[in-house]
């Protein structure tokens, strides 16, 4: 069983599911991969669309890297109150944990900027003996 994290910030609700892929991971190449459903819900009084993302992907190592940009998977859906939007998208590492947070940009029809918050959530492969959140 996986864990879902949530959390809603303005009345935009996000949870996240991570799971661990191992057909495409390789310890003896320290390649971990990491998909993640996400499910977007608006249960504001207002429409809004997502503009944009940001990412900040932390391995076992403390590395971290910053993702930025448009959309999600290629679109800028509009939630009218009530609606969802759901995505599957994923991430390697280097190490076999980390954690992800993150945030999604809307717009309302009035014009009016929201940050929503992603939660943030663990990356834990079996070859971790510990979790990190």
């Amino acid at each position: 069983m996986t864990d879902v994290y949530e959390k809603t910030t303005h009345g935009i609700r996000i949870a996240v599911e991570p799971l661990f892929l191992a057909d495409k991971s390789d310890e003896s190449q320290s390649r971990y991969v990491w998909a993640y459903h996400v499910v977007i819900e608006n249960q504001s009084s207002q429409t809004y669309q997502l503009l944009t993302r940001h990412w900040r992907i932390t391995d076992g190592n403390g590395m971290v890297q910053e993702v930025k940009g448009d959309g999600v998977v290629g679109e800028q859906p509009v939630l009218i109150p009530g609606d969802s939007f759901e995505y599957t998208s994923g991430t390697p590492l280097s190490t076999p944990s980390g954690i992800m947070v993150g945030s999604y940009h809307f717009e309302s029809e009035t014009g009016d900027r929201l940050e929503a918050a992603v939660p943030a959530f663990s990356l834990d492969s079996p070859f971790e003996r510990s979790r990190v959140h």
